[in-house]
């Protein structure tokens, strides 16, 4: 009945994280971001709405600067976020285009979300974007979310802004692509008897202590991070999948009922 319940999913979100789209050597997967396209733009044909949740910014512009790792200093992650985000939204709308999709660009901060009238805007933003059929792209503003001082506009990660996005919209399921294929009790990749959890339908505090280890190089989540964003969406009752990214091909086969990744509802 769970794996029911999200194949008849009509608003989703779906977030795809900095080590999905960059290799181990630091290149962009090019092919990786036209499969993810593909099956977006499929997705919309089946009157699906859709909106991609994006990290990526800051890897994709390290690339484009010839820099080896993330820099420290808060006004160079922000010159090569700026730098990233318009190479990273030129590789998107390439990609969407040989699909006949439109797709537009959102960059969030905390703060529009903290007051009254930008909130509405954007609710009213996404709204017509769903009216005309294109996907919203949306990333945080990373070129000037800083927080200092009691000026708090970050979110602090994009799982948690995917989530955060899934409940403006009210969507009905939120899809996490990550570099693992679900929630395992241990590391996959370092315990070859780690088991995997099919359905999650109550995060208890045993199961949050499983989670370890935070992001690449140059991401910022981790394990942590989406569960977090998979409590979020349980105690509103919204389903999330967290899934590996390596066929984004597999969301046919996850809106189809079958087992892929780890399913957390009510």
């Amino acid at each position: 009945m769970s794996r029911k319940k999200i194949s008849q999913a009509k608003r989703i979100v779906v977030k795809v994280g900095t080590n999905s789209l960059m290799t181990p050597k630091n290149t962009i997967r090019y092919q990786r971001i036209d499969r993810l396209a593909y099956v977006l733009s499929e997705l919309t044909q089946e009157d699906r709405e859709i909106i991609l949740v994006t990290s990526g910014a800051i890897g994709v512009g390290c690339v484009k600067m010839n820099l080896a790792k993330r820099p420290h200093k808060i006004s160079d992650q922000q010159a090569v976020a700026a730098v990233g985000q318009v190479a990273l939204m030129n590789t998107y709308a390439r990609f969407f285009a040989y699909y006949s999709k439109q797709v537009a660009q959102i960059l969030m901060t905390r703060d529009v979300v903290d007051f009254h009238d930008s909130l509405f805007n954007l609710k009213n933003n996404f709204d017509s974007l769903f009216h005309h059929q294109i996907i919203p792209i949306v990333n945080e503003n990373d070129a000037i979310a800083v927080d200092e001082m009691d000026h708090k506009v970050r979110f602090g990660d994009n799982d948690s802004l995917s989530a955060l996005v899934a409940s403006i919209v009210d969507a009905d399921l939120l899809i996490l692509l990550t570099d693992v294929d679900g929630f395992y009790d241990s590391n996959p990749q370092t315990n070859t008897n780690a088991k995997k959890f099919n359905v999650v339908n109550d995060l208890s505090d045993d199961l949050l202590t499983m989670a370890g280890g935070n992001g690449s190089k140059y991401s910022t989540g981790g394990m942590k991070t989406k569960l977090r964003a998979a409590k979020r969406c349980l105690d509103e009752n919204r389903s999330m999948v967290i899934m590996s990214s390596n066929d984004p091909t597999q969301i046919f086969d996850l809106l189809n009922e079958q087992p892929v990744g780890t399913l957390f509802t009510r």
